[in-house]
């Protein structure tokens, strides 16, 4: 293979993507009642800037010290996203102790609206190009999670959590859709063009592979679900999506923007734990479907996401099938 790309950056930063109500928008009888639950009123507000969803969330301060990191959302105009908050709340509750991830604190509902508290982390999202340092760290911070839940623990597998090989069955598998006409296609890099054969074998792999996962994985590990603190330790956050699979797959997703910033991105993959019982081609079965997924995805974007979803849809699409490409010997 050729040596590593340049750097190609996204095209909105990810710590500017979000698209929220300020706290200053929220219910009254809301803002009243999370001041009391910390326990003194809300002095400072923080909004988070990564994300793509329209849901509030930022970290408050209260006159007495007191912060928490807190998402909210209503339950008429966005169910969806009370759904999600709940189910993250379900999920950090059961987590392995020390991981590094935020903790849970307390849940409530008022005025027709739902709020998540959890520890707010003193970090920010990683920048682009990745730095090699805030990369070591967030690639150490997912070794230590493959190790916590490769054998799950009973109360996480009691939320009846979904498969991988389910979700790649339903969600994922999109080039397929494309060849039967059932999907128009998504406009391809010149590398790719004529390859939609080969596409569609890959991303077929990826169930089979993917039901040999027996642990748990993260399910959406990007770059804008990572926060690295003062300290230079990376924590992982948003953790609606845990499922059943293969930790190779959230290895996948993450290193598709080192591979955007220019990185060796194959040997990141090949060194790290988590890909050490991966099919020899498991990165490119991946890579195929994520490919489908976002580059089909970017022309469907919900309403009540951000503006810029479909663009960092378009990007993620892109760089993987670039990726994929290079280590194919498309381009």
């Amino acid at each position: 293979m050729d040596s590593v790309p340049a750097p190609s950056p996204p095209p909105v930063p990810y710590d500017a993507t979000a698209r929220r109500p300020h706290w200053d928008e929220l219910p009254g009888a809301l803002r009243t009642a999370l001041a009391d639950r910390l326990g003194a009123p809300v002095v400072a507000v923080r909004t988070a800037g990564a994300g793509f969803t329209r849901g509030f969330a930022g970290v408050l301060d209260t006159a007495a010290g007191e912060r928490a990191f807190v998402k909210a959302a209503p339950a008429a105009g966005q169910p969806h996203l009370v759904d999600w908050y709940a189910r993250e709340a379900a999920v950090l509750e059961r987590l392995p102790a020390g991981l590094p991830a935020p903790r849970p604190r307390w849940t409530l509902s008022v005025a027709g609206w739902f709020a998540v508290a959890q520890e707010a982390i003193d970090g920010r999202t990683p920048r682009l190009p990745w730095d090699p340092a805030e990369l070591t760290a967030t690639l150490a911070a997912y070794a230590e999670v493959t190790a916590a839940l490769a054998d799950p623990p009973a109360g996480l597998v009691a939320l009846g959590l979904p498969h991988l090989a389910d979700l790649a069955r339903d969600d994922i598998l999109w080039w397929g859709e494309v060849a039967a006409g059932r999907e128009p296609a998504p406009p391809l890099p010149a590398a790719a063009r004529g390859r939609l054969p080969e596409l569609v074998t890959l991303e077929s792999r990826l169930p089979a592979y993917a039901a040999r996962g027996t642990g748990l994985i993260h399910g959406d590990l990007r770059l804008d679900n990572v926060l690295v603190g003062g300290d230079g330790r990376a924590w992982l956050c948003d953790w609606t999506w845990l499922c059943h699979g293969p930790a190779w797959f959230d290895l996948t997703t993450l290193l598709i923007t080192a591979y955007a910033s220019g990185l060796d991105a194959d040997a990141l993959f090949a060194h790290h734990p988590a890909a050490a019982d991966a099919p020899p081609d498991a990165l490119d079965a991946t890579l195929a479907a994520l490919a489908g997924y976002f580059l089909t995805g970017a022309a469907a974007a919900p309403p009540t996401a951000s503006a810029s979803l479909r663009a960092h849809q378009r990007y993620s699409g892109e760089q993987a099938l670039a990726w994929l490409a290079r280590r194919q010997g498309w381009a």
